[in-house]
């Protein structure tokens, strides 16, 4: 795996009882990318939900008109590093599914760059998971993930998609990147579902 940098190094979970199981706490934010860092101009970001009954399209302008919310939540990377009381903010996905019917139940996150991920249609729902375009109160850097990045905390971060493109609607839980070449289908942290 390219893109390994700072942040690495912590307090393990027995000393900071809040951590999932074999998780090590960090006070930095460790950056792992599978391939370079895409920069996308917020003039050209676009971000879509594909539905069976049509396409939904927001412009970097029209996700910004969009109501924001605050978000403090602990993040946990399957590679063993945890952060605890990190501050996002962006738009709820229950907002940008509002005016999308569908009757699947599963959706792959795809990123610029290429990346995919699966993730179950209730997983992103009834205020778990975000679109998020600041970190600290800071623009969202690119090798984070920004312009924007999806932000699902309860699960493993390789979850929180970099640089959100879109969602697609899927009848099947249908792996994605990371999930073909080995990890979990799903992710949940606390069962220590890393690897499949």
């Amino acid at each position: 795996m390219s893109g390994i940098t700072r942040g690495f190094g912590g307090r393990q979970r027995e000393s900071v009882p809040d951590l999932p199981p074999g998780q090590y706490l960090t006070e930095g934010f460790p950056v792992l990318s599978a391939g370079p860092t895409p920069q996308v101009d917020t003039a050209e970001w676009n971000f879509t939900i594909h539905a069976e009954t049509g396409n939904h399209n927001w412009s970097w302008e029209e996700y910004l008109e969009l109501p924001s919310v605050d978000v403090s939540t602990d993040i946990h990377c399957v590679t063993r590093w945890s952060k605890l009381g990190t501050t996002w903010r962006g738009v709820s996905l229950d907002t940008f599914f509002e005016d999308v019917e569908s009757t699947r139940d599963f959706v792959m996150a795809h990123s610029y760059g290429g990346y995919t991920t699966n993730i179950p249609l209730e997983d992103l729902l009834d205020g778990q998971a975000w679109i998020v375009h600041e970190f600290d109160g800071e623009p969202l850097e690119a090798e984070h993930g920004g312009p924007a990045r999806l932000l699902v905390p309860h699960l493993y971060f390789w979850k929180s998609a970099k640089w959100i493109r879109g969602l697609v609607m899927k009848s099947d839980d249908e792996p994605g990147f990371w999930e073909q070449n080995g990890y979990h289908i799903y992710g949940d942290p606390w069962r220590e579902e890393r690897y499949s």
